[in-house]
C-alpha cells in the first residue's frame, strides 16, 4: 500500500504538469491563429494549408440564389490589405454568380460588430451576412481571406442560421475561419520642428 501512494502521487504530478504544457494562453492562441501577410506569395502559403470545401448540399445553388433579395454581406478593409483585395475580389464574384449585395464598411463598424458578438478584433478583412432591413443581426462569414468554395459554404450556412436554422448546426458546418489577415499599418511617426 505504501508503494502505491508515491506511485499515485507521481501520476497524478504527471497529468497536471501535461494538463499545464496543453493549455495554452489566450494570446498564445490569438497568435496561433492569426497570420498577418504583407505581400500575395505569404498569403498564398496560408491559404494553401486550408482544406477546401468539397461537400456541397443538394438546396446549395437554390439556397444563395433565392436568399439574395434578403441578405446583404459587408466586410472591412484597409488600405494595402492584400487579404482584403483578396476577399474583396471572391465575394464579388459570388456576389455576381447568386446575386447577392457585397460592400465595404469602416473600421469603427467593423470594431463594433466585432465587440457585439464578443469576437476579439484580429484585423482586416471581416465578413459579415445580415439582413438588409436588419443591421442589427448579422454572422461572421470570413475573419481573414479563404477560398472561395469556403466562403460560399459560410454564406449558404449564415443564409440558412439567419432563416431559422438552429444555430449550432449551423456553426458546426461553417468553416473554420482563417485568420489571413494584413499586415496593421503603422501610424506615421509624428514629424514636428520643421
Amino acid at each position: 500500500m505504501k508503494r502505491a501512494v508515491p506511485a499515485v502521487l507521481a501520476g497524478l504530478s504527471l497529468l497536471a504538469g501535461t494538463a499545464q504544457a496543453q493549455a495554452p494562453t489566450r494570446e498564445q492562441a490569438m497568435r496561433a491563429a492569426i497570420h498577418p501577410v504583407a505581400n500575395a506569395a505569404e498569403m498564398q502559403g496560408w491559404l494553401a494549408r486550408v482544406p477546401l470545401t468539397r461537400d456541397w448540399p443538394p438546396d446549395f445553388a437554390e439556397t444563395l440564389t433565392g436568399q439574395a433579395p434578403a441578405y446583404v454581406v459587408e466586410m472591412s478593409t484597409a488600405p494595402g490589405c492584400v487579404p482584403c483585395a483578396d476577399l474583396w475580389a471572391k465575394l464579388n464574384v459570388l456576389g455576381r454568380r447568386y446575386g447577392w449585395q457585397v460592400r465595404t464598411i469602416g473600421t469603427q463598424e467593423a470594431l463594433l460588430r466585432s465587440g457585439r458578438l464578443g469576437l476579439p478584433w484580429v484585423g482586416h478583412p471581416v465578413a459579415w451576412v445580415r439582413p438588409r432591413a436588419d443591421p442589427n443581426r448579422m454572422v461572421p462569414v470570413a475573419i481573414g481571406t479563404d477560398h472561395a468554395p469556403n466562403i460560399a459554404r459560410n454564406l449558404y450556412l449564415a443564409a440558412k442560421m439567419l432563416g431559422g436554422v438552429r444555430v449550432a448546426v449551423g456553426v458546426r458546418g461553417m468553416s473554420k475561419f482563417t485568420g489571413i489577415v494584413g499586415v496593421p499599418m503603422r501610424p506615421l511617426p509624428n514629424r514636428q520642428g520643421n
